[in-house]
């Protein structure tokens, strides 16, 4: 084999072997992605079934319901709710009409799994997923009021 050939040939055999490692770094930063949803997005079907993602939103008014450590409420854009279910102690600034991002799996029966529930941290913060939720679900409410009125 001429010494251009040999180069020629290590030089494929580099790229093929980054282009493996690539697609191994790659793959395995999808299977850690974690996307953000809104209840509407979840009530339209556009969130995965059993795949790890967040769903953020306020804690609808008389939602939540205690069963010794699992406890049941209802997120919601202000447009359309999520039921969540968790299981553990949820953050002492929990609390209904406030802000939340809970972080599970959606189940096939529609609802939210949490492994994890994040609360808002003062009276002027609201953690980031659920404030965009909150002024997406507004602007679709908007736009929903003035098609009804016009």
């Amino acid at each position: 084999m001429k010494p251009r050939h040999k180069r020629a040939a290590i030089a494929v055999a580099l790229l093929a072997i980054v282009g493996v490692g690539v697609a191994l770094i790659l793959q395995a930063f999808n299977s850690n992605i974690q996307f953000s949803y809104t209840p509407t997005q979840i009530a339209a079907h556009e969130a995965p079934l059993n795949r790890t993602l967040r769903v953020g939103g306020l804690v609808q008014a008389g939602s939540v319901v205690r069963d010794g450590v699992t406890v049941s409420f209802t997120v919601t854009d202000t447009v359309k709710a999520v039921a969540v279910r968790y299981q553990g102690i949820l953050p002492d600034l929990f609390k209904e009409g406030k802000g939340v991002v809970a972080q599970g799996q959606l189940g096939a029966d529609g609802v939210f799994v949490a492994r994890e529930v994040l609360a808002k941290h003062d009276e002027n913060y609201m953690p980031p997923e659920a404030a965009d939720a909150v002024a997406k679900a507004e602007q679709v409410r908007k736009h929903m009021e003035n098609a009804a009125a016009g």
